[in-house]
């Protein structure tokens, strides 16, 4: 079960214990995009998830758009959820990952409740993220979450409103 989930922004302090989460408990394509390095948690792919998580440093109104908050669970790093401002400004775009061991106890629906608070502190109207139907936990936590659900072959839009 979830215990006390709450989020930090990512910073110093939490990257590393952010990247040694990613390393014991998910695959590189699963917390990060796809960089040119050798298969599995090599030193290059290491770097780039640093480098990955320093660019969104600077928050919503820095260059990428993005704040990244690790997801900590009685008081541990267990993921990471993000925020990145659209085009649209009332609309954000949102994606999560969890460590393994962190999975199926309510943890996401946790971290997606708590950054709908930020969203909405943000000004955000409407929360989105993209998913596909085979991600079922995904699904999962975005419907426990309200999130209106609209199918496109295999791929998934979520739409979480705010107001």
């Amino acid at each position: 079960m979830a215990g006390d989930v709450r989020l930090t922004p990512v910073d110093e302090q939490t990257l590393e214990p952010l990247l040694s989460v990613a390393v014991a408990e998910a695959d590189p394509d699963e917390v990060m995009p796809p960089v040119q390095a050798p298969a599995g948690w090599s030193q290059a792919r290491r770097d780039a998830f640093r480098e990955f998580h320093r660019a969104s440093y600077a928050g919503l109104d820095g260059p990428t758009r993005t704040i990244m908050y690790a997801i900590l669970n009685a008081g541990q790093v267990v993921g990471m959820i993000r925020m990145t401002r659209t085009d649209n400004p009332d609309t954000a775009e949102t994606g999560i990952w969890l460590g393994r061991s962190a999975r199926g106890q309510g943890v996401g629906v946790a971290a997606l409740r708590a950054l709908l608070d930020e969203a909405a502190g943000a000004g955000v109207k409407c929360l989105v993220a993209n998913t596909t139907t085979d991600n079922s936990a995904a699904l999962s936590v975005l419907g426990r979450c309200g999130a209106v659900l609209r199918q496109d072959g295999t791929a998934v839009r979520a739409e979480l409103h705010l107001e």
